[in-house]
């Protein structure tokens, strides 16, 4: 199983980094999340097609570039570190990842090419972003496809072509693909802390849809631990940032004649960051290794995410602190990573729960080695 990054993975690291230095800066960022549509179309198209990021982690023979969990993680990292404001995490890792897993290989070559390009975006329905087990149990679909229901938070639904919607029937969860504007579909745009990725309140009353796949316990819980590396990433990407910008802050700000990061306080407190951070490090890369080899530990997705929540949030309230009375203020940047990074925290399943999902995955593993019944 790989453990390092190879030299073409740090190459793809650098085309990332440039291209998001370039259009996502923090001025676009505040320019974008105080619009409707969230995102940049002109960008969007230029990170389709010129970088072809949508498609990074989407077979060849599905119109995608091939890589795998690795190189996609890379590339959400440096969108992490740049809170870069579009559809790329909805439709490519998010319904790219469910109808990679679950749909028809007939659906796949027809809607996979049209997201890989960025003809069409895609988002996944799931009525439940908190735990895995409880998925299913508000969307409810028809022997005739006929799907009903609420999905209460739905990234960037608002601007989505194409809904791919995971809604239980009774012989188990079905994935189902709901086209935009289909009659009895609303789509209502919520209010969120993070303004830079936009959710809206999903309501199916009694829409017809075609049913392109079936989602089993196990390919939904692959979806979610594919979903849960890349957040991952992306928030650990963010902290880095944040980190970088916090310690360049003390270098600078000068009190009682010296900068503040000389004092032995800070310099501890900046120290601390440095090693949560590179522990979180280890465990996302760690967890798109596992991913890439489908070997390793199952639980490593859950540790990833756990430990980025923790790591991302502690950051953030770190770069406010130690920031003074000017870390609060709007005009100061740090608030916009603190937001992502406090809408993320419970996003995809809280800590708390991924560490009880550790802790399950652990004991049905240590019963499976002493040969006893899970």
């Amino acid at each position: 199983m790989q453990t390092m990054y190879t030299e073409e993975q740090e190459q793809l690291r650098e085309v990332v980094s440039r291209f998001l230095k370039a259009k996502s800066t923090a001025v676009d960022v505040r320019r974008l999340m105080a619009s409707s549509e969230g995102y940049d179309l002109a960008v969007w198209q230029q990170l389709c097609g010129e970088v072809g990021l949508a498609g990074t982690h989407i077979p060849e023979e599905y119109g995608g570039v091939g890589f795998g969990p690795v190189e996609l993680g890379i590339v959400s990292e440096e969108m992490g570190r740049h809170l870069y404001c579009g559809p790329f995490f909805a439709s490519s890792v998010m319904a790219g990842y469910a109808l990679l897993n679950g749909a028809t290989e007939a659906y796949k070559s027809a809607i996979l090419p049209d997201i890989a390009s960025g003809a069409q975006i895609a988002t996944l329905v799931l009525d439940n972003l908190n735990n895995p087990e409880e998925v299913g149990s508000a969307l409810k679909a028809t022997e005739e496809h006929v799907v009903s229901g609420i999905a209460s938070i739905v990234v960037d639904a608002h601007i989505a072509d194409l809904l791919i919607v995971a809604a239980s029937t009774p012989d188990g969860l079905g994935l189902y693909l709901v086209n935009a504007g289909s009659e009895g579909l609303s789509i209502t745009p919520q209010e969120a802390l993070d303004p830079t990725r936009k959710l809206s309140r999903v309501s199916f009353a009694e829409v017809r849809a075609e049913r392109i796949g079936w989602l089993t316990e196990e390919l939904l819980n692959r979806t979610w631990d594919q979903i849960c590396s890349v957040l991952a990433h992306e928030m650990i990407g963010g902290a880095q940032q944040l980190f970088e910008s916090t310690l360049e802050y003390t270098k600078v700000r000068v009190q009682f004649g010296r900068p503040i990061g000389s004092f032995q306080a800070l310099k501890h407190r900046c120290a601390d960051l440095l090693m949560e951070l590179e522990f979180a490090k280890a465990a996302i890369h760690h967890a798109a290794f596992c991913l890439a080899a489908s070997d390793g530990e199952p639980y490593a997705a859950s540790m990833a995410k756990a430990m980025a929540s923790d790591t991302y949030m502690e950051t953030a309230r770190a770069g406010v602190q130690l920031r003074g009375g000017i870390g609060f203020t709007w005009e100061e940047d740090t608030h916009l990573w603190y937001k992502r990074a406090k809408s993320s925290e419970v996003f995809m399943g809280s800590a708390h729960m991924h560490r009880e999902r550790m802790m399950t995955m652990i004991e049905i593993a240590s019963s499976h080695d002493n040969g006893e019944q899970p």
